[in-house]
């Protein structure tokens, strides 16, 4: 297995696939078929890591002010419990002090995206929380404590967005701020060289990195990403284009080298 940085976008995602959306469906196709979807996603912060341990999680609409048919929208998966205390097994053993949460769903971090991944909902998922104290380093070194459960059969998935800046967004406008553009072109320059100093270090040293992530909970799922893959990744990009004028949806596929 491998691991996957994916930019789930304004929730509107799930009804408008853009560009992203046809190129997740065609990478779920690519992809060889996995156990189960591990997903850490920002919508899921807690003081301490948990795991869920749902049997059948639920869809959680967690938005507010959208159209209606948004709220229909279910993703049926199963999780996968044996596999969720593998990884409670593994961040126990590293020291982490994981709980377990056998209600919590799917937020919208994991589901939208895998609706385009896995759209008949036939891989299950469980999620991994993203701890409130996380940084660039210790989200690398989470994404790497997990790293076993690759050659379980798990595909490892760090959803957040490449850019969000949630005060500057403008609805129906794709033509894509420059300060956007610039950080992306930036990321993704460092990971096609897997320049894995640069990337952990990115919000000190990317262009406009603090427009780009007001807050960095968006954007630590990629370093989880990039720590799952190991130090000899190799990155390529999942075109995406940038929505609302300000989000930019690329992705980023992470092979170990």
């Amino acid at each position: 297995m491998t691991s996957l940085f994916v930019s789930h976008g304004a929730p509107t995602f799930a009804l408008e696939p853009g560009l992203a959306g046809p190129a997740l469906s065609q990478l779920g196709k690519e992809l060889p078929r996995p156990n189960a979807v591990l997903v850490v996603s920002p919508h899921w912060m807690t003081p301490e890591v948990r795991v869920g341990l749902a049997q059948t999680p639920g869809t959680i609409h967690d938005f507010r002010g959208f159209e209606p048919a948004l709220y229909k929208l279910e993703y049926p998966a199963h999780g996968h419990p044996m596999l969720a205390k593998r990884a409670l097994s593994l961040l126990d053993k590293a020291g982490w002090q994981p709980m377990a949460d056998v209600h919590r769903g799917l937020d919208h971090g994991a589901w939208v995206p895998m609706t385009y991944l896995y759209p008949d909902a036939s891989v299950p998922v469980f999620q991994v929380s993203l701890p409130a104290n996380l940084d660039s380093h210790s989200a690398y070194q989470m994404g790497q404590i997990l790293a076993p459960l690759q050659e379980e059969g798990v595909l490892v998935v760090g959803s957040g967005s490449l850019t969000h800046n949630l005060y500057e967004v403008r609805w129906k406008d794709n033509s894509g701020a420059e300060y956007a553009k610039a950080f992306s072109q930036w990321i993704r320059e460092a990971v096609l060289e897997n320049d894995q100093a640069s990337l952990i270090n990115a919000m000190a040293l990317a262009p406009y990195a603090k427009r780009a992530h007001p807050t960095s909970e968006h954007f630590l799922p990629l370093l989880f990403a990039l720590g799952a893959a190991g130090p000899n990744a190799r990155g390529s990009v999942i075109e995406g284009g940038i929505e609302h004028g300000v989000l930019s949806m690329d992705s980023f596929i992470f092979q170990k080298g």
